[in-house]
This record gives C-alpha cells, structure tokens and sequence, in this order.
C-alpha cells in the first residue's frame, strides 16, 4: 500500500516557475514508477511526466518538453515536478501516481497506476 500526498501548487503568472511535490507512505516507494497527470476542467486525465524507479528513465508529453523536469529521491519517498517557462494552458489539477508497471510505452495510461493523490491546483495567469 502507498499513499501519495501532493503539494506546490498554487498560482503563477505565465512564464514563472512551480515545484510540485509529491510525499509517499511507505516502506516500498522504490520500487514504483512515479507519474504526473494533470486534469483541466471540462477535458481528461493526461499524462504530464514518468520517472523509473531509480531515476534513470524518465518520459514526457510533447506539451511539456523542455519545460518541465520529473525527478525524485528515493531517500525522502518523494517525487517532484519542476514547471518552467509555465504557460496558461498548464492550468490544471496535478495528481502522482505509482505503478509497477516498467515498461515506458505504458506509462501515459492512467489504468495502469495502482495509487493516485489527491491532487495539487496549478493555475497559470496570463
């Protein structure tokens, strides 16, 4: 069992910076691979980011290349997002998720996480 709290959200103007955090419970953290999904009001859950167990891969949406950086430390059990260059349309609910799932194609299918967070706001203004 793992329990995912996310935190950094807040509100940014466009072309500013967040950090997004996500805490996990648990003893086993290390052995997931973490993901961030966003959800904007009125559109589906999308894949954001993914990072393998030890760091080593890591995989994003086009939307967010260069501009946003996954990454995590075992030793804390948590995982971060560093949003940069943040434009208006990354306006959104952020969740983390854990899955054991290894290979990085699957990644971006919220179906194959097993634990979700609660979600942190991000708003972006223009």
């Amino acid at each position: 069992q793992v329990q995912l709290v996310e935190s950094g959200g807040g509100l940014v103007q466009a072309g500013g910076s967040l950090r997004l955090s996500c805490a996990a419970s648990g003893r086993s953290f290390s052995r997931y691979t973490m993901g961030w999904f966003r959800q904007a009001p009125g559109k589906a859950r999308e894949f954001v980011a993914g990072i393998s167990w030890n760091g080593g891969t890591t995989y994003y949406t086009d939307s967010v290349k260069g501009r946003f950086t996954i990454s995590r430390d075992n030793a804390k059990n948590t995982v971060y997002l560093q949003m940069n260059s943040a434009k208006p349309e990354d306006t959104a609910l952020y969740y983390c998720a854990a899955t054991t799932q290894l290979l990085v194609s699957h990644w971006t299918f919220d179906y194959e996480y097993d634990y979700w967070g609660q979600g942190t706001q991000v708003t972006v203004s223009s």
